[in-house]
């Protein structure tokens, strides 16, 4: 990311590069040393030898690691926000199912970011009000289809908030197993599936 010249050489000319589009190597070097070597593995020095930086610009321009790991954290509620949201049948009750296997899709697909939004796999020293935004957004999305496949007659959610709480209870249990190597069904997939329709039919209006 930048030109390091020989000894004694003149500094190379070359445009300067954004600062936001630094930040995003940045955060991409962290992450790529999170998913490579676990959480014991992301430092400071780790993540700017993986972006070709000196440990000070980790610092300058993420303010270290309690930055980096804030700035994972948001990411990580940023891609489940918009794996949500993404579910957009017409019909409720398979927008309902697809969401939840879209949040599984998610887990599966970024291990090392949900560790660390969901099990404390990092050591963080501070609380940030911005990265509680983003996950109070993307747990916002949940109750917008809980909400909407209320309406829709779907499910029986006379508050959708708490039936968002036990939706999202259920569904971080049922992923959690499955990351961990704990589901002892031969079809993964096919077993989740099923609990999702459990799901729907223990919610569903009652006549």
């Amino acid at each position: 990311m930048f030109c390091m010249s020989e000894p004694g050489a003149a500094p190379a000319r070359r445009s300067r590069t954004p600062s936001a589009e630094v930040e995003r190597e940045l955060l991409s070097a962290a992450e790529a040393v999170l998913a490579r070597e676990g959480p014991g593995g992301l430092t400071v020095r780790a993540v700017a030898a993986e972006a070709g930086i000196a440990p000070m610009g980790v610092y300058n321009r993420l303010g270290g690691k309690d930055g980096l790991i804030d700035a994972l954290l948001i990411r990580g509620f940023d891609r489940l926000r918009a794996a949500v949201e993404s579910a957009d049948q017409p019909d409720m009750l398979e927008r309902f199912l697809a969401c939840g296997m879209r949040y599984r899709q998610f887990a599966l697909a970024n291990p090392h970011l949900y560790a660390i939004m969901f099990e404390d796999a990092l050591l963080h020293e501070r609380d940030s009000a911005e990265v509680e935004a983003h996950a109070v957004a993307a747990f916002a999305a949940l109750l917008r289809i809980v909400e909407l496949a209320a309406a829709a007659g779907v499910i029986a959610a006379p508050d959708p908030l708490e039936a968002a709480q036990q939706i999202w209870s259920a569904v971080h249990g049922a992923v959690s197993l499955e990351l961990k190597g704990l589901v002892r069904t031969p079809d993964a997939e096919a077993t989740y599936r099923a609990f999702l329709q459990t799901l729907v039919r223990g919610l569903a209006p009652r006549s």
